[in-house]
């Protein structure tokens, strides 16, 4: 995976140098226009719907078991007579929450690996490397699988695994970027004064390379998003009762020609999540061309 690509020769040094707020740059394309408010929108509601939700979560009976939707249950009903709407306000917390999780703890393991095998070169950096290209030859599901079945589906396992499929892509973006730094002279200045590796590579490295893995960040978490959806719509996830949108999606499914909107309603906000963080880590990468030069700073 090729991590950094060579300056581009149509923009001049002062083009590269000038520097605009990373909020502008993103408000200034259309993926920002909409990506951030979408993506808005979406935290909000995860983050405040419950307290609109009209009726308990997980309160059967609450409606006649797959009802169509009406004037007391806006989205209708499930299979057990639970209000869809309720449900939707209140189970997008593990759609976001555990993503995040989960790649912030790709970013603490593999980065650092990432980051170390640039830094050291060599034997290490083989090795490292080897090390990644042995976990990406698993396929991501079977991970999970393991992890689940020997230790359960508790959120906390869920950001493990999930964690642990994604630090090795991490780490070779890490590893990639790092490259194109570690050869600049303040990195040997910081050698030649004696600093410790850590230090270096908190303060020397990692700041300098703090732009494509924000764009780097924004990417993984919409691949997460949509992994631990699957997983909860796999029966790997979150488990019944949890009002999780994609348990969600899947519970639905017996019923789809009778309440269709059971079934979109949560589909639809799992989507809106990932195309605004899409959208965001789009205009975050254009961010991170023009003020780099680098074409496809990641991937």
């Amino acid at each position: 995976m090729s991590v950094l690509a060579a300056p581009r020769s149509d923009d001049s040094p002062a083009d590269v140098g000038r520097r605009s707020p990373l909020w502008r740059t993103i408000l200034g394309t259309l993926e920002g226009r909409v990506g951030v408010p979408l993506g808005g929108l979406m935290v909000v509601v995860i983050a405040l719907g419950r307290f609109a939700a009209p009726y308990p979560a997980d309160k059967i009976g609450v409606g006649l078991p797959a009802a169509s939707p009406s004037s007391a249950h806006l989205l209708g009903t499930d299979a057990l007579g639970r209000d869809v709407l309720s449900r939707l306000l209140t189970g997008g917390t593990s759609v976001l929450l555990t993503p995040l999780a989960a790649v912030t703890l790709s970013f603490l393991l593999g980065g650092t690996l990432g980051l170390l095998a640039a830094y050291r070169s060599g034997a290490v950096d083989q090795v490292i490397s080897r090390a990644f290209d042995l976990v990406l030859t698993v396929p991501p599901l079977l991970t999970v699988l393991v992890l689940v079945v020997g230790v359960g589906s508790a959120p906390p396992v869920l950001i493990l695994a999930v964690g642990l499929v994604l630090a090795p892509w991490v780490g070779r973006v890490m590893r990639g970027s790092a490259q194109a730094v570690v050869t600049c002279e303040y990195v040997h200045a910081a050698v030649a004064r004696g600093e410790r590796t850590l230090w270096i590579l908190r303060r020397e490295i990692l700041p300098n390379v703090a732009a494509p893995l924000i764009s780097a960040f924004s990417l993984y978490l919409t691949s997460a998003i949509v992994f631990v959806s699957t997983l909860s719509f796999l029966g790997l996830g979150d488990q019944p009762p949890s009002s999780s949108w994609g348990l969600m999606v899947a519970d639905s499914g017996g019923f789809i020609t009778t309440n269709p909107w059971a079934t979109l309603a949560p589909a639809l906000g799992i989507a809106a999540v990932s195309v605004s963080f899409m959208l965001i880590a789009d205009a975050i990468t254009r961010h991170v061309v023009r003020h780099t030069g680098y074409d496809h700073p990641i991937l």
